[in-house]
């Protein structure tokens, strides 16, 4: 069954809890500035996929990727208490007014 992103925010912030990551003794704190850095690093982690090609290597693990980044992602709009679904929104709109240069 689809989830919103409320939904989804909540079963990753279960998860967290869960393992004790936002634990103020946490060997993972759970800071926006940490999350942010982490974000950029599975991003990053989504070009091996395509290193030296222009298919994925493995779909699956492709998407696992994709999932770690919206974890972090849906987490750090958490964290800065950013709603995420307006803001998508909301630049949809900005950027249906918007042209780029080819």
């Amino acid at each position: 069954m689809p989830m919103t992103i409320a939904e989804l925010t909540d079963a990753i912030n279960r998860f967290v809890t869960d393992k004790g990551w936002y634990a103020p003794d946490s060997i993972f704190p759970q800071t926006p500035r940490n999350i942010a850095i982490s974000v950029a690093v599975e991003a990053a982690e989504l070009l091996e996929h395509f290193q030296f090609r222009d298919e994925p290597r493995d779909r699956e693990a492709l998407a696992g990727e994709l999932a770690d980044v919206a974890n972090y992602l849906f987490q750090l709009a958490y964290l800065l208490d950013i709603d995420l679904e307006q803001a998508i929104l909301t630049k949809l709109a900005e950027n249906y007014g918007r042209t780029w240069e080819g």
